[in-house]
């Protein structure tokens, strides 16, 4: 993954912008000894927002710009004069963005639609100018407020994406190949395991028209809640799928065991994974005949099975119904998605370890220099 430009986890460090000081100053003109006080209130801090772009597919451009830092809220002046707002920071990321704590792992917000924007990180609020101070007896007050301190985190964003249907399933079962035959992807196939070290899409057509997403992640392997493999890092990539399509080839030993496998590694990753429809899919049946096939349906798992061979397109049609009408059942719609927070499990050990050094902060601004000492 070290040269792949397919980025899902990346760890940055954000800071808003600190609100700008009041200022402290008294009118002055000719012929008016005796003005009063005019002091402008400071600007507030530049905000750091969150923005969905669907034209954004990984989270690539933040690996190389992991400092996101808001401006500062300009100074009061005289005449009651505002000072400028600090300019907002807006961090473009694809749709399906989850945001999360990097200290403590705690969920924070999420985009999953074009054009979403959400406040991350809000700007300090500009302090009072000390005409606001004025009364019958303080009528010059020499004081005005400073602005609120910048707010500065580090964050975790995590990629999952958008997809109807997720492919869960061993090495070289056949995810790559049924992709390839049912959409216009072309993910790299091989005869070894692990050829697909990153998720890929398609979009698969159906009848009058219609047609859904297909996600397919790299294989995972029993033990993979404990890092065998690739782990489970990709299957946050099918938390957001309507329905997960297991895949299981025709000529392994024990069909029902090794479904149970994979069933016990997803829900090991997210419980909540388990409220989702399944479908089994059993790959590769042009290798055995019509007894053989008779022997295995004898004893499946309970859940909608079609056999299907992506290299001779058997039993492909009959699976794309199957999928398209266990994704518009009602029933089986999954209307909320609940996030865990993130664990030793969830996270990526590069990332995590990776060491961000904060800037230094501006020095505040002098805020004698908004004072008029001047006696009356």
């Amino acid at each position: 993954m070290a040269g792949s430009n397919f980025v899902d986890y990346v760890k940055i460090y954000c800071r808003s912008g600190k609100g700008g000081a009041g200022a402290m100053h008294l009118y002055r003109a000719k012929y008016i000894t005796k003005g009063g006080p005019d002091g402008g209130d400071g600007g507030r801090g530049g905000h750091v927002i969150l923005r969905a772009n669907r034209n954004l597919w990984t989270l690539l451009h933040l690996k190389y710009a992991r400092h996101i830092l808001a401006g500062n809220g300009g100074s009061g002046g005289a005449n009651r004069s505002f000072g400028k707002d600090g300019a907002d920071q807006v961090i473009e990321v694809p749709c399906g963005t989850a945001v999360f704590d990097a200290d403590s792992g705690e969920f924070l917000c999420e985009v999953t639609n074009d054009g979403d924007e959400v406040v991350l990180l809000k700007g300090g609020r500009g302090g009072l100018g000390n005409w606001h101070f004025k009364s019958a007896t303080n009528q010059t007050p020499r004081y005005a407020q400073p602005g609120e301190p910048a707010v500065e985190r580090n964050v975790i964003l995590e990629l999952k994406l958008l997809a109807d249907v997720g492919l869960v399933g061993f090495p070289n079962a056949g995810k790559s190949t049924l992709l390839s035959a049912i959409s216009a992807a072309k993910p790299k196939i091989a005869d070894y395991p692990f050829t697909t070290l990153e998720p890929n899409l398609g979009i698969v057509s159906y009848h009058e028209n219609r047609s859904f997403v297909m996600a397919d992640i790299p294989g995972i392997i029993e033990g993979a809640s404990e890092g065998k493999g690739l782990g489970l890092r990709f299957l946050r990539h099918v938390e957001r799928n309507a329905l997960l399509l297991f895949m299981i080839p025709a000529d392994a030993a024990d069909i029902r065991k090794e479904y149970e496998i994979l069933l016990n590694e997803v829900t090991t990753f997210n419980p909540d994974l388990l409220d989702k429809q399944r479908v089994l899919a059993v790959t590769k049946c042009d290798l055995l005949d019509e007894e053989l096939l008779e022997a295995i349906k004898q004893d499946l798992p309970e859940l909608p099975t079609v056999f299907i061979s992506s290299v001779t397109g058997q039993g492909l049609s009959e699976l794309k119904d199957v999928l398209w009408r266990e994704l518009n059942d009602e029933a089986n719609r999954v209307m909320t998605i609940t996030h865990r927070n993130l664990d030793a499990r969830h996270r990526v050990k590069e990332e995590d370890e990776f060491e961000l050094d904060e800037p230094e902060l501006p020095e505040d601004d002098d805020l004698e220099a908004n004072y008029d000492e001047e006696d009356w």
